[in-house]
């Protein structure tokens, strides 16, 4: 049997009637399967004050009352990036509740809001958010030998002098790509390079460093009619060309 961490007020009162039956502590640990040192606390605790029962504690009393436990959340989730300093702040000026700011952090922390390093992505318009959502519906039930047809192709630029900040956002689990918790950003600061490239379950096209702007005919004399279709005649003849949808490609 496991040992016990809590006592019965029923357990206590049996220890101490072993107890002053001559009982040693040892044994009567091993009958409740507790440790030695909890009898021998509750004996000690029984000549101080008379009783078996724990004193009650009282803790440190609560400074925010319900009202402003919502209102730290809803400060937290409607700005997901502030600090718990910003929302003391605001809590302060608000309702004249003065507390520190690792009270604000224990608060987040009973939502469920962990600080985590956000996800760093481009700006969506809701049309962009409706073709996705429609792509994807169309192809969720695809299967592998269908996915094996598809060549996917796109350029990233990478940055040569990015920053190496770090911003925090109030999350729950689960919610690392959730509104409001994706930091947005322009591209591209500081130097760059860019480079074009296509995958697919089998073939790949090589990796095309792009210099300057790639214009729709540099696109289809320099990657289209050397790299892509190569690969495509390489999938087969039901071969289908997934690029990233940018102007020039049109």
């Amino acid at each position: 049997m496991p040992p016990r961490r809590k006592l019965s007020d029923l357990d206590r009162g049996r220890a101490i009637g072993w107890l002053q039956d001559g009982v040693a502590a040892r044994q009567v640990a091993q009958r409740l399967a507790v440790a030695p040192s909890v009898i021998i606390r509750l004996k000690q605790r029984f000549h101080a004050t008379g009783r078996v029962q724990e004193r009650q504690r009282s803790g440190r009393p609560r400074v925010t009352i319900q009202r402003e436990d919502r209102f730290i959340q809803r400060q937290a989730m409607q700005q997901r990036m502030a600090t718990a300093n910003n929302i003391r702040q605001r809590l302060q000026a608000t309702t004249n509740t003065v507390v520190s700011g690792q009270t604000i952090r224990n608060h987040f922390h009973n939502f469920g809001l962990r600080a985590r390093r956000t996800v760093r992505g481009t700006t969506l318009t809701a049309n962009h958010r409706a073709a996705r959502r429609a792509w994807c519906t169309q192809h969720v039930r695809w299967q592998r030998q269908q996915w094996a047809h598809v060549l996917f192709t796109d350029k990233s630029r990478f940055c040569l002098e990015p920053a190496d900040g770090r911003i925090r956002v109030w999350r729950r689990r689960g919610e690392r790509f959730a509104e409001g918790a994706v930091l947005e950003r322009q591209r591209f600061g500081g130097g760059s390079v860019m480079v074009w490239g296509g995958i697919s379950t089998r073939p790949r096209t090589p990796l095309y460093h792009v210099v300057g702007n790639l214009t729709g005919v540099r696109y289809q004399n320099e990657i289209l009619q050397p790299l892509v279709v190569p690969a495509l005649q390489a999938i087969g003849p039901r071969a289908i060309l997934q690029d990233d949808n940018a102007p020039p490609h049109r």
